[in-house]
């Protein structure tokens, strides 16, 4: 496992065993907003393809056989294969955004006859000079990103810089992975909509959040609408079901 871990607090219904919901800082937030931008490839990496439902995985491993020749001069496996973002989610920046990265950390590159087209990927086909017949052009130029002097970024505080939500803030996040910033009246309606009158019945958990875990979420979060529950309930940390 990374060493790179989070803790949260849980609050679980102990009559049904199930999370009602976690409270959780910026950190746990950012984790799951960068899920949405993970592309199908990188998700079916991660996951690995045994594990995943449906016949995506399929898909995936007809393309990875599929002979280079079969694809257009302008095209190649890997962009789909393997995307970029997929060597920024694979280490801990997947489990806790780096909230100091930069812009200029991206890279892009362009075709010097056409510098206005620009790819992630380094020495794809540029599609603008391709034609049948004729040469072709890469996209081998590395993009040289301005240093700008924007004062509001200056004045921000550090936790409010990078990542996707502000910090110095505690989050909801409720076991179907609806996220809102908590207060007294998320909390009461949240027990309302669980028709929890018993207090006595919650109680509290706190749990670490590694890449494990991680990996476990983004799959439950695919197949599951009770995802907290499943990672943190339904399985003690070595594969077994959970005691109660």
């Amino acid at each position: 496992m990374s060493t790179s871990t989070m803790s949260l607090e849980l609050l679980i219904d102990s009559k049904h065993n199930k999370v009602v919901f976690a409270e959780a800082g910026k950190d746990f937030v950012d984790f799951l907003l960068n899920l949405l931008a993970l592309p199908l490839g990188t998700v079916i990496q991660l996951l690995t393809k045994p594990a995943m439902t449906g016949c995506i995985a399929n898909l995936y491993e007809s393309l990875e056989k599929l002979d280079e020749s079969y694809m257009q001069p302008n095209q190649n496996k890997d962009s789909l294969l393997k995307p970029t973002v997929a060597a920024e989610v694979t280490d801990s920046n997947f489990l806790l955004p780096d909230t100091n990265r930069k812009p200029d950390n991206q890279k892009l590159y362009y075709c010097p006859q056409h510098p206005g087209y620009v790819s992630n990927t380094q020495n794809s086909v540029c599609s603008q000079c391709w034609s049948p017949g004729y040469g072709t052009c890469y996209l081998s130029q590395e993009v040289k990103f301005a240093v700008t002097n924007d004062s509001t970024s200056i004045n921000a505080p550090p936790s409010d810089q990078g990542g996707y939500v502000k910090g110095l803030v505690t989050y909801t996040v409720t076991d179907d992975l609806s996220v809102s910033p908590m207060s007294m009246v998320s909390v009461v309606g949240l027990l309302n909509k669980f028709n929890i009158r018993d207090f006595g019945v919650l109680k509290e958990k706190f749990v670490e959040f590694g890449i494990d875990e991680g990996l476990e979420l983004l799959k439950a979060s695919l197949s599951s609408k009770n995802a907290l529950t499943a990672v943190f309930l339904h399985k003690d940390k070595h594969g077994a079901p959970a005691s109660n």
